[in-house]
């Protein structure tokens, strides 16, 4: 994209029956990625993120801890969800909670226009109701158990518990009128859901056919009042879904809705069809536009299944940073797993590319390369004498990296950037070998082949401080202020981070960006 566009991506707000675990720290840490590039490369960007506190599943859950649900939502908020941002380094513009007054006002806005255009009826729906999915259910969601306590129940293929069957008189969105309004969508715009699995997954859901959404419960009453009928509270779905434009000003600041929307939808895999399929029709209804993307990405597994608290695998991302750090957190999320599909977590492998990629990889050649030029020419970045062809290749691979890592951007294949950069680390590295400047450093004749070597490697070094503070923020910023770098780092442009050329002088780093941790660490 072209710079100074407008970049607006979402994370999907998480429901605050209880605290976060590293699966929901992926989806914040991808989006933060995407959007601190975004703002690198001179873009408008804008990175919402929140907490969804209405429905069914927050009432009970207040009610079992003895509090009432907005006492709930607001002690996780500000105990678990808000941390969690600080906790692996989230640069977001704005917090939005469904409980805001500014929410609630946008979402009526919304609610009383399709309304008045006809798109919402009243009327009775009984079906197959999963409380922790907050939806009801199709036979083909559901599967019998044969073990366990709830044997011979169907149970919800996500959650393994027992739906409930509702019937109730509800208000109903007439989303079967926009079948084939989405399904031309899908056609005339292939990218719009992604990846290529998740896709073909909603087109076929489509294709079978849409049945109206029951959009009201009247069984109780923890959520948006309906404006028309005040015994109806608003479906949570319905709700939550409407933050991605109550939370920039519809209803409100439309000039500013203007100015942000349509967004980027990054959600999780499972909840793909309630973004692709509810939300564009919700959007074309009120006649504004859909999203530009919708990217589905996979789960975190352990020990092969998807992480949940209820299933005991939900891992706390602090019990991660405590020990690596949030930068390593950051880079690991990113890197060992191929963003759109499913990956399998293990502290074994989280231990071993730390100590590879970042310590040995990346810590040791930014350690290396600034104590070489301190002891070598007493912290002065030398001026380059006459390049060589291996100098050359390094600059070539340097410019081949940034473009070649904002292409996998732009495609939202994060993992092949980071893959992309790393051949920099391994150039640098292998030059640094071959070129062998401690031996330089013995023969004053070949002084001006040492001042070349050492400007390239901090070249270099100063390019990946750039292209990697959107992954690795805290050690780029160090990196970059010990390689003398005017201003942020995260103010540089992005998609120029080959064209720096070094700072007057480096400046020891007081340790190395990512110390050795001598034991593989082991699931508590």
């Amino acid at each position: 994209m072209a710079a100074g566009e407008s970049f607006y991506i979402a994370t999907p707000i998480f429901y605050v029956n209880d605290v976060p675990h590293i699966g929901h720290a992926y989806t914040e840490v991808a989006a933060d990625l995407l959007a601190r590039w975004h703002r690198q490369a001179g873009d408008d960007t804008w990175l919402l993120t929140g907490t969804d506190e209405h429905g069914q599943k927050i009432l009970r859950t207040a009610v079992a801890n003895d509090t009432t649900p907005k006492a709930w939502a607001d002690k996780l908020v500000a105990d678990a969800w808000q941390p969690l941002l600080k906790t692996i380094e989230i640069a977001n513009d704005d917090f939005i909670r469904t409980t805001d007054k500014r929410h609630e006002e946008g979402v009526l806005v919304f609610l009383q226009k399709l309304y008045d255009d006809g798109f919402i009826y009243s009327g009775e729906y009984e079906g197959y109701y999963c409380v922790g999915c907050e939806e009801y259910k199709q036979l083909d969601d559901l599967m019998e158990t044969e073990n366990g306590d709830y044997a011979g129940q169907q149970v919800c293929k996500i959650h393994g518990r027992p739906v409930e069957i509702l019937k109730e008189k509800n208000y109903f969105f007439r989303m079967s009128d926009f079948q084939q309004r989405l399904l031309d969508l899908y056609e005339s715009q292939p990218d719009f859901i992604q990846p290529e699995s998740v896709r073909n997954e909603i087109i076929q859901f489509v294709k079978q056919g849409l049945d109206d959404l029951s959009i009201s419960r009247s069984s109780f009453d923890w959520g948006i009042t309906i404006p028309w009928d005040d015994s109806h509270v608003l479906y949570v779905w319905f709700d939550a879904l409407l933050n991605y434009i109550t939370a920039i000003g519809y209803g409100a600041d439309m000039e500013n809705f203007e100015r942000r929307w349509p967004a980027v939808q990054l959600v999780g895999k499972d909840i793909a069809r309630f973004h692709a399929v509810i939300w564009p029709a919700m959007l074309m209804a009120a006649e504004l536009p859909v999203p530009k993307r919708v990217f589905g990405h996979g789960w975190l597994l352990v020990g092969g299944e998807k992480m949940s608290k209820s299933k005991l695998t939900g891992i706390a991302p602090e019990q991660i940073t405590e020990t690596f750090g949030a930068d390593a957190f950051r880079y690991y999320f990113m890197r060992a797993i191929s963003f759109g599909q499913d990956g399998s977590f293990s502290w074994e492998d989280l231990s071993a590319r730390y100590q590879a990629e970042l310590a040995n990889g990346f810590g040791n050649l930014a350690s290396r390369v600034i104590a070489m030029v301190t002891r070598y020419r007493d912290g002065v970045i030398p001026a380059p004498g006459a390049y060589e062809p291996a100098d050359e290749a390094i600059f070539a691979t340097a410019r081949d990296v940034a473009a070649g890592a904002d292409a996998a951007i732009e495609r939202f294949a994060i993992n092949e950037a980071l893959a992309v950069i790393w051949n920099l680390v391994d150039e640098l590295n292998g030059y640094i070998t071959i070129q062998e400047p401690w031996a330089l450093s013995k023969d004053p004749e070949k002084a001006e082949r040492l001042n070349t070597v050492l400007f390239t490697v901090v070249r270099g070094l100063g390019t990946l401080a750039v292209l990697l503070a959107p992954v690795i923020p805290t050690a780029s910023a160090k990196l970059w202020a010990a390689l003398g770098g005017d201003g942020a780092v995260d103010a540089q442009d992005i998609r120029a981070a080959f064209d720096w050329e070094g700072g007057p002088n480096v400046t020891p780093l007081e340790s190395s960006l990512f110390p050795r941790i001598e034991q593989v660490v082991a699931a508590e």
